[in-house]
């Protein structure tokens, strides 16, 4: 009789699977540090690097076009230029949400400079 050959792949995943358990175990207690340096990214991300300024475009390409389009002219989100908008509308849209878009992707202290740029855009 000669080998099965079903045998190595059957090692294989064994191996694989008792590896991502003790990499998960390995994970736990390090969730509050890793979750941490990703807040501490995002911080960073919202800021220009000379300076420390808010850049509102920045942040809408990180933020916004995943709903709203790659140039922001709607997707699943509605469009954010051409048409005529109530800056006091869109900051509390901006700060509380509407629909299916959360509120708080943007710091409070930096909503009113996200109005301006979205009312920038033409």
């Amino acid at each position: 009789m000669g080998k099965n050959p079903v045998v190595p792949y059957i090692l294989i995943f064994a191996l694989g699977i008792g590896l991502i358990f003790f990499m998960s175990l390995y994970g736990i207690p390090q969730q509050k540090e890793i979750a941490g340096s990703d807040d501490e990214a995002t911080e960073e991300g919202s800021k220009e690097e000379s300076g420390g300024k808010f850049d509102a475009e920045a942040v809408a390409q990180q933020k916004c076009i995943t709903c709203h389009g790659e140039n922001l002219e709607g997707n699943v989100g509605p469009s954010l230029h051409g048409e005529d908008k109530d800056k006091d509308a869109l900051h509390e849209i901006i700060k509380n949400g509407k629909g299916g878009m959360p509120g708080g992707l943007i710091e409070d202290a930096h909503i009113d400079d996200m109005v301006d740029y979205i009312l920038s855009l033409k």
